[in-house]
């Protein structure tokens, strides 16, 4: 990049009218980067003949290999659009699956998107997401119809069959923009509703009738939707280097048939047809069978153009269109074998892509002055609090949000969206440049001197050599300049170890004020209170001050070097102004992810990204050689930083364990810590599936269908009663026919019986999806247990009142009366899926809501003693199931009965009461006292062996819990993806071949219309989903390739320790039946990795084994 526009780059900066902060979202293989490439090519960055095969902003190398990005990277361009200057702060993002967390650090940096649709295949799983997470994030897109080639090339469609096709793509774009603003607008309407509680209904006296669309019906969505006659779409083939969108083509033929602009604008778009007779433009093109004006002036000159130069090669044809076109072509490329050369020379010319993208992005993406007032309140309204509940300090930074003020005085706001490794080769400082010519000059006199210096010493030394009169002396000499020579090679390779190791550059945007290094600022964590952080620091207190007072989740920064970010390269800035996106050096020790940095301690922390992909999958990492173990955990600690997405974990039992999103992801992560992190041979494990334990009511029918009869049903559960409570000591348990399981402490003191019920799916999924406001239940819990007062917004309040309103209606019937007043914890971690339930009708406790009605004068019931060694019991038990070890999921635990000794410390209280008895009873009760101080010593000593009765009654209640599940039926959970194939017909039988080999099931099929492919939704257990992508592109040649998301948690039918118990299941299944237990396949898996007890058969059918004797 030369300096002349990096100095014009640093002057655009400062005008935020005519900055443009925009992301390139698509589905995987849509043709972003292809897009990309183009773009950056219409800057002199690179040759405009490799854009689309160089891939520019694929810097990484796997990238290259794969064909996919898989990071996001930015690019800084300078356009001129109608004699203004643009700087336009490109980001790309990846489309594949696994990387949509690149794409959320991208989105929040950006204040417009440019939307990618192939042509062919239309909106993907993908685009429906990313389209979703632009609006979530309040930034505006626009549409590009990519790959429109493909429709001439390989679906040969005819012009007006294109057209019918494009508006489709069109209206499927628009319905899920559609859809998406219509729950906008309901959510508000209902919002809006609850406040106002029933007036209407107050005044008519009669039934209100609900009428959904009355709230959308009053809201503007005219410039919500893509329309190329609003300008917001362009139609373009990347590859082939043109595009255009319809003001170009208004434009052309507004001067060639006399028409204006304006109307021209509004009818190439639409019904509308030329009236050759009556020279005028008529509606009713399809009713009247007529070209469309769009493909008649539009389509059938891009047609005509593939059909001379790729199909029929017609030189004539092509020399004619290109005429006519004015456009000239240099003469290799005319005699070029391949005619897309020709093809891309020609239309780079008349309709270049660059020219028609950048144009639209100019016109109708927003500056970084436009931001909206609501999407500055999303980004200032952390977790559940409302913008108008913050301090007025914060509430008056919206006003300098919306400024963008560029001054000096301004508050500085910066958000680091994410941290991204950079070899320190590749920063500005390190970076070799090309030499002056005073430099080459010196360096080339000084090697022709040490030339010089080298030939005189080797004449000396030949002269000396012949008259035999080599000095001794220069021997030591010699020896010197070696050790000297060492020394410098050993201060190189310190020098190139330190330029080979890796720095850390933040991926961030000045909001406000300006940044320059050196600068010190806040660092504000996720969870810091802008209200608690203005009461602590002193007024008027900056990020300058040496001695701050401590405040939780605040501290203070020195920014290192800012880096103006050029794809590959970064280029060294002396200041950044509002509006910007920038590169931070430095703050790899105070950033670990994404952060908020502001001078102003007012100033909240952004709300969290979202992110679409969950991470599933899970290995455990070693290196090869134990010796090596500080440099692997040095280099996940790098990773960890480095990815948005993945997580670092050392569980208990001391693996290190690395969390991703999936397959490639995991394979992309890998690499980078052996050949970047930690640079070190690493073994990892097969991938750890998750599983989760549940119960189930008891089956109706056997596993060959047939009616379960009442005898039957009653002889199956005895039986299962008897294995199960087979080596259990009966004095401490009994378990009843109906699943109650009675447990006595080994002290005797306590004694606890509980039942296990199956929770309906919805309350189980119910409470997965409000896990976050769970946990800030029990925060607002613990406090009150406390006695602290702790300050909750309005809002959570709702939320957790509509969570407990949901509960009790999805609890309905007598078994569950009153079950929601009565839930004494959740579990596993306090917020999980499972419940434990205060069935004991003498223990009336706190309940779990409290909170919604503190303002009620009502008296607080005391805990009873150790109610907490109860709840701590409930949570180890739903933390490792009975089965592997795998958390619970959708159990709830009935505590029906737990009795507990008057004191606990009666022992104690005894023997001192009995000493004083002693004391002051000489004589005759001398001896009865000291037989009673040896009953009592002796019960002491049997209490303590046991331990404390706390940790008896954990134990006792995880026990009961444990076996309360083992006695009802017990069933495993697999992990769902769901998976969105698209294939050609002929390769149909091929994926359903693969997705029954590995236990999927096709939930839905379908064929894109006007193509021969069909998209297939299917679900697919994750333990079988290893190296299902790369089989599915064996099995159909590359034609179909698989989106793998974590959709849901699902129950495995068939029960791990199932035996034929009637006598149609000994007919169907054999006395042994040894069929394949999938259940009993997975779970054996599980606990052979944990290391727990498999019963299994090591030999069967085995043979008289030949001996060696014998062979001789």
């Amino acid at each position: 990049m030369g300096l002349a526009s990096l100095e014009k780059i640093k002057v655009l900066q400062k005008n935020p009218a005519n900055i443009r902060n925009l992301c390139i979202l698509a589905h995987v293989d849509h043709g972003k980067t292809t897009l990309a490439d183009c773009l950056v090519a219409s800057n002199g960055i690179i040759s405009s003949r490799l854009a689309g095969k160089l891939r520019y902003l694929d810097s990484r190398e796997d990238e290259q290999v794969r064909g996919i990005t898989m990071k996001s990277s930015a690019i800084s361009l300078h356009f001129t659009h109608r004699e203004q200057e643009y700087l336009l702060n490109l980001i790309d993002s990846p489309g594949h699956v696994d990387f949509s967390s690149e794409v959320s650090t991208a989105v929040r940096l950006c204040d417009g998107a440019i939307v990618v649709v192939d042509a062919v295949e239309g909106v993907c799983p993908q685009t429906q997401v990313v389209l979703r997470q632009a609006w979530l994030e309040n930034i505006r897109p626009v549409l590009v119809i990519n790959k429109i080639d493909r429709l001439i090339l390989e679906l040969k469609l005819t012009s007006l069959e294109a057209y019918s096709h494009l508006q489709k793509i069109l209206e499927q774009v628009n319905a899920v923009t559609g859809s998406l603003f219509t729950s906008k607008v309901l959510e508000e309407r209902a919002e809006k509703d609850s406040e106002e509680p029933e007036r209407e209904a107050s005044v008519s006296g009669g039934e209100v009738v609900y009428d959904w669309s009355a709230g959308l019906e009053e809201v503007d969505d005219s410039n919500l939707y893509f329309s190329p006659d609003q300008g917001n779409v362009v139609f373009a083939s990347a590859i082939d280097g043109w595009g255009f969108s319809i003001q170009q083509f208004a434009e052309i033929y507004s001067q060639r048939m006399g028409i204006r602009p304006g109307v021209l604008l509004k009818t190439l778009w639409g019904d509308f047809y030329l009236n050759a007779k009556a020279k005028k433009i008529m509606k009713g093109a399809q009713a009247k069978g007529k070209k469309p004006l769009f493909v008649q002036l539009v389509l059938d000159n891009i047609w005509s153009l593939y059909d001379a130069v790729v199909t029929k090669r017609d030189k004539e044809k092509v020399d004619k269109v290109m005429s006519s076109l004015g456009v000239k072509v240099m003469a290799r490329d005319t005699r070029n074998s391949d005619p897309k050369v020709l093809l891309s020379a020609i239309c780079s010319q008349w309709l270049p892509v660059p020219q028609a993208v950048l144009s639209m992005v100019c016109e109708k993406l927003p500056s970084p002055l436009e931001m909206s007032a609501e999407r500055v309140e999303k980004l200032l309204s952390v977790g559940a609090r409302r913008f108008d509940s913050l301090p007025e300090q914060t509430q008056e930074l919206k006003q300098v949000f919306l400024q963008c003020s560029g001054e000096d005085n301004a508050p500085v706001i910066v958000f680091v969206s994410k941290m991204f490794a950079v070899d320190c080769k590749a920063l500005p400082h390190n970076r070799q440049r090309p030499l002056t010519q005073e430099e080459m000059a010196q360096r080339r006199e000084v090697a022709r001197q040490r030339h010089a210096e080298r030939m005189a010493s080797a004449e000396n030394h030949a002269d000396q050599v012949k008259t035999g009169t080599a000095p001794q002396e220069e021997q030591p000499s010699a020896d010197s300049a070696d050790v000297s020579s060492k020394m410098e090679a050993l201060a190189v390779k310190e020098q190139s170890a330190e330029e080979e190791r890796e720095t850390f550059v933040a991926f961030a945007r000045v909001y406000s004020g300006v940044v320059r290094p050196g600068q010190r600022v806040f660092v504000l964590g996720p969870k810091y209170d802008p209200a608690l952080g203005l009461n602590t620091l002193p007024e008027g207190c900056s990020a300058q001050s040496d001695s701050l007072p401590g405040t939780p989740h605040l501290s203070c920064c020195t920014l290192g070097g800012l880096y103006l970010l050029m794809g590959r390269e970064l280029e060294e800035l002396e200041e950044v102004p509002s509006g910007n996106v920038l590169g931070i050096g430095g703050l790899e020790d105070f950033v670990l992810k994404s952060a908020t940095l502001s001078s102003s301690p007012a100033c909240p922390p952004f709300t969290p990204l979202n992110f679409e992909a969950t991470p599933i999958v899970r290995v455990a990492i070693e290196p090869k050689h134990p010796s090596e173990m500080p440099k692997l955990v040095r280099g996940m600690r790098l990773l960890n930083q480095a990815d948005p997405c993945a997580e670092v974990l050392i569980q208990e039992t001391g693996e290190h364990v690395l969390v991703t999103a999936g397959e490639v992801h995991l394979q992309r992560c890998l690499d980078d810590l052996r050949q970047r992190f930690a640079k070190i041979e690493i073994s990892a494990s097969k991938p750890i599936i998750p599983f989760r334990e549940t119960v189930v009511r008891p089956p109706k029918v056997d596993m060959v269908n047939e009616d379960l009869g009442k005898q039957q049903k009653v002889a199956i559960i005895h039986q299962v009663k008897e294995d199960s409570s087979q080596g259990r000591s009966s004095d401490t348990l009994h378990v009843d026919s109906g699943g109650l399981v009675t447990l006595t402490t080994p002290n005797r003191l306590a004694t606890v019986s509980i039942r296990a019920i199956a929770l309906p799916q919805e309350v189980m999924s119910l409470l997965e999806s409000s896990a976050e406001l769970i946990r800030t239940l029990e925060q607002v819990n613990m406090s009150l247990r406390e006695g602290r007062a702790l300050e909750v917004s309005p809002r959570t309040l709702e939320d957790i009142a509509a969570l407990k309103d949901r509960l009790e209606t999805l609890l309905p019937g007598h078994r569950w009366r009153n079950a929601v007043e009565r839930i004494w914890a959740f579990g596993p971690r306090r917020y999980g899926p499972n419940i434990l339930l205060n069935s004991v009708e003498s223990y009336q406790r706190p309940s779990v809501w409290q909170c919604l009605n503190r303002s009620a004068d009502k008296p607080q019931t005391a805990l009873r003693d150790l109610d907490n060694s109860i709840v701590s019991g409930f949570q180890l038990a739903t933390l490792s199931g009975p089965l592997c070890e795998e958390p619970l999921m959708g159990v709830c635990f009935s505590v029906e009965r737990w009795d507990l000794q008057t004191s606990t410390s009666v022992p104690h209280q005894d023997s001192v009461e009995e000493d004083s008895v002693s004391q002051d009873a000489p004589g005759d009760g001398e001896a009865e006292g000291e037989n009673r101080a040896v009953g009592q010593a002796k019960r002491r000593t049997e209490a303590d062996c046991y331990g404390p009765v706390s940790g008896q009654l954990i134990a006792a209640t995880k026990e009961a819990c444990r076996h309360a599940f083992q006695a009802q039926p017990q069933r495993l959970m697999a992990a769902m993806y769901t998976c969105e194939i698209m294939a050609t017909a002929e390769v149909l039988g091929r994926v359903y071949g693969v997705l029954g080999k590995r236990e999927g099931r096709v939930v839905h099929e379908e064929m894109k219309e006007g193509t021969d492919m069909f998209t297939i939704n299917a679900i697919l257990p994750v333990a079988e989903s290893f190296g299902f992508a790369d089989e599915i592109r064996k099995r159909t040649s590359g034609l179909a390739s698989p989106q793998l998301i974590f959709s849901h948690w699902e129950v495995i039918s068939s029960d791990p320790y199932w035996v034929p118990t009637t006598e149609e299941e000994y007919l169907h299944f054999g006395e042994k039946a040894d069929s394949a237990n999938q259940a009993l396949k997975y779970m054996n898996a599980v606990r052979r990795r944990k290391g727990l007890y498999v019963e299994e058969k090591t030999v069967e059918h085995a043979e008289k084994q030949r001996t060696l004797g014998k062979n001789k």
